[in-house]
């Protein structure tokens, strides 16, 4: 009877769960992919590499967006070379109207002594008006060209543009900081938009997630610093402080992979901790979590 009390204690004792939630640790991966057409020229980059955010890791072949760029600089350049002079092509219609002003005023003034006609007066007096309509006319014309022409040049800046952009994006680059999980291509080969070429994740900045109870979530918060255990399997076991980051506002189903202190719990809620990587930490890895 001692010998049975003693076996059931030791196997109890044994059961003990000694954490407040389990889980699996895990990095936010970013999936880089083309944002453009064409040959990939040069991605020397290989798994388990840093890269850095916004710096060129490789490049797609641009050589036809560039000859598009080229073609469009030179129209855009003999659009505006065919710009009317306005000031040069009114100059002579301008002289015109002044000389006829100034016969104008001698012929009036002849008029006022009787040494000239008011026919005469008339007939200087219409020219003039009739130069000045078509001043106004050409005025008019000139500006309409010069309009069209500007705005013309102005859709050809947007193209330009537009290349610019999309040559730009021949360019390959990560948005983050991160480590290279996975690579998907190679030079040499083709890529089109939307092609995955690279997934990175930020390892230095890990995340435990860990699921809890009902009962437990009254007693944690976003912001609380818990206690996290890492691991390793056998007596690989290291402990990290950690923060509360994220509290999952639904309930689901325990993971079949994941123990939880109340075993009787069907429903649990996801939680991420942050944890500050010194190296060790890998995605996939098994933690614990005392509160």
């Amino acid at each position: 009877m001692v010998y049975i009390c003693a076996t059931i204690l030791a196997v109890s004792c044994g059961t003990k769960t000694e954490f407040d939630a389990q889980g699996t640790f895990e990095a936010t991966e970013v999936v880089v992919s083309a944002e453009a057409n064409g040959k990939i020229l040069n991605f020397d980059i290989e798994e388990g590499m840093t890269i850095e955010a916004n710096k060129t890791i490789g490049t797609i072949d641009s050589l036809q967006l560039y000859l598009q760029r080229k073609q469009l600089t030179a129209q855009q350049s003999a659009l505006l070379g065919s710009r009317p002079d306005i000031k040069k092509q009114v100059a002579s219609l301008r002289e015109q109207i002044a000389k006829q002003k100034s016969e104008l005023k001698r012929v009036e003034n002849m008029l006022r002594d009787g040494a000239a006609t008011q026919k005469q007066y008339d007939d200087i007096n219409a020219h003039a008006k009739v130069l000045e309509s078509q001043l106004e006319a050409t005025l008019s014309t000139l500006d309409k060209n010069t309009t069209t022409i500007n705005n013309n040049s102005t859709a050809m800046e947007a193209q330009i543009a537009a290349l610019d952009d999309r040559i730009s994006k021949c360019r390959i680059t990560s948005p983050v900081d991160g480590t290279v999980l996975v690579k998907y291509a190679q030079a040499g080969e083709l890529a089109s938009m939307g092609k995955p070429l690279i997934k990175i994740a930020d390892l230095d900045n890990i995340y435990l997630r860990a699921y809890f109870t009902s009962d437990q979530l009254a007693h944690i918060k976003l912001g609380d610093t818990v206690k996290v255990i890492a691991d390793f399997g056998g007596e690989e076991r290291y402990d990290y402080e950690g923060r509360i980051a994220w509290i999952s506002s639904e309930s689901e189903f325990t993971p079949k992979t994941i123990q939880t202190k109340d075993s009787r719990a069907n429903l649990v809620y996801a939680v991420k901790i942050a944890v500050k990587n010194d190296g060790r930490l890998k995605i996939g890895l098994s933690g614990e979590v005392v509160l």
